[in-house]
């Protein structure tokens, strides 16, 4: 299993955008992106000045429906 690196949200955000994630909506501190062909569906926390640690970071990408290698190469 590879190793991840803690991310910030912005990163992870992005990463998802350039997959093909679009912004659904935001209830407080979470942002909820769906991917419109899919319909797969993640949520990522926004709290700024933290990291996001590797185990929710694996459950974002499982969410996402990319490989951990597909995801990688998109940050």
């Amino acid at each position: 299993m590879a190793k991840l690196p803690s991310l910030t949200a912005r990163k992870i955000v992005r990463a998802l955008k350039r997959a093909g994630f679009v912004e659904d909506r935001q209830r407080g501190g979470h942002l909820i992106l769906v991917h419109p062909e899919t319909r797969a569906r993640t949520v990522v926390p926004i709290h700024s000045g933290r990291t996001i640690k590797e185990p929710l970071l694996r459950a974002i990408i499982r969410d996402a429906g990319l490989t951990i290698e597909a995801f990688l190469g998109l940050v």
